[in-house]
């Protein structure tokens, strides 16, 4: 066990530095450009976040592991709101710019909404479907390039404290920083995702589980370095915006990838009153933590304590109904 142990440690080293690098670098490049904070994080910085997922869900879908795939996607959007997000909120709750966090809140109920109803309706990803959330994903992206040109006014996150002006790095060394930060905080992922994974296979715990909660949380490490270096840093904005983008990623992205690679069903392995938990439990909690986050924040422009804590417990309860039913 001491090989996994010293893995399990350079991957957290890895990851601590690398949240630290890519943060500066996604930092850098909004200020240079006059881009607003929430929506760097929700493209740029969500991507390189992301990669930890698409890499996970990739992978399990060419070995045609249905459960890893499908509850990757869906446990780390949970882990994302109701741990990442929920800790950003009630450590240091404030205002954003409703307009900066109306959009990619929107389009993430879009793609969270057809997923469930696919789910529900027909139990069974479809590659036609893949293939159209892979195109929803690069009609996002460019609606968000044209939306940070269009309004440059947008770069001032309400409620975001500004810092006294460094002096700006070299362009090319922003982005080294950018994606040196992401490689390394992909690496780290895996590493603790790997030894998280077999520990957990060799305590018997079903695939959709090991998804759900052990790989969900090791392949979300990105979202939460980056969460705490940003709160570190001062920019609460990019944390949160990182988050949203990166649970519109999962479906749009994550899914979208692993359905086209390997259409699949949805798991069935745990049951409640013979019905499949994960279309009764798992879904309705991926729409409900993002509704407690964005529909309260949306209607004041303010993030609230309250919420953060109260999606702190749902995680708690969820990670722990895992386990013992």
């Amino acid at each position: 066990m001491l090989w996994p142990i010293v893995l399990f440690l350079v991957g957290f080293a890895l990851l601590i530095k690398g949240g630290d690098w890519f943060v500066d670098g996604s930092v850098g490049l909004a200020r240079r450009f006059h881009l607003p904070e929430l929506l760097i994080g929700a493209t740029v910085v969500s991507i390189g976040t992301t990669l930890p997922e698409v890499m996970v869900s990739s992978q399990a879908a060419l070995e045609h592991n249905a459960g890893i795939s499908y509850g990757n996607a869906i446990g780390s959007i949970i882990c994302n709101t109701s741990l990442i997000a929920a800790l950003t909120v009630a450590i240091r709750p404030g205002k954003v710019n409703p307009k900066s966090f109306l959009f990619p809140t929107l389009f993430f109920f879009i793609a969270a909404v057809s997923y469930s109803l696919v789910a529900w309706t027909s139990g069974a990803f479809t590659r036609w479907i893949g293939v159209a959330y892979l195109c929803f994903f690069v009609f996002y992206m460019a609606w968000s390039v044209l939306y940070m040109k269009k309004h440059p006014d947008a770069a001032e996150d309400a409620g975001e404290e500004e810092e006294a002006a460094d002096a700006p790095k070299p362009l090319w060394q922003e982005i080294l920083l950018l994606v040196i930060g992401a490689a390394a905080i992909a690496v780290g992922a895996r590493l603790l995702v790997d030894n998280g994974t077999i520990i957990a296979s060799a305590l018997g715990v079903p695939d959709s589980v090991i998804g759900l909660t052990m790989i969900a949380l090791g392949t979300s490490l990105p979202e939460l370095i980056t969460a705490i270096t940003s709160l570190i840093k001062g920019h609460g904005a990019l944390s949160l915006g990182n988050v949203i983008g990166a649970n519109l990623f999962n479906i749009i992205l994550v899914s979208g990838a692993a359905i086209t690679i390997s259409p699949f069903s949805v798991p069935a392995e745990k049951l409640i009153a013979g019905m499949n938990s994960s279309l009764i439990i798992d879904l309705p909690l991926m729409l409900a933590v993002m509704a407690i986050l964005c529909l309260p924040t949306l209607r004041s422009g303010k993030l609230r304590r309250w919420q953060g804590v109260l999606l702190l417990c749902i995680y708690t309860a969820f990670t722990v109904y895992q386990f013992v039913s």
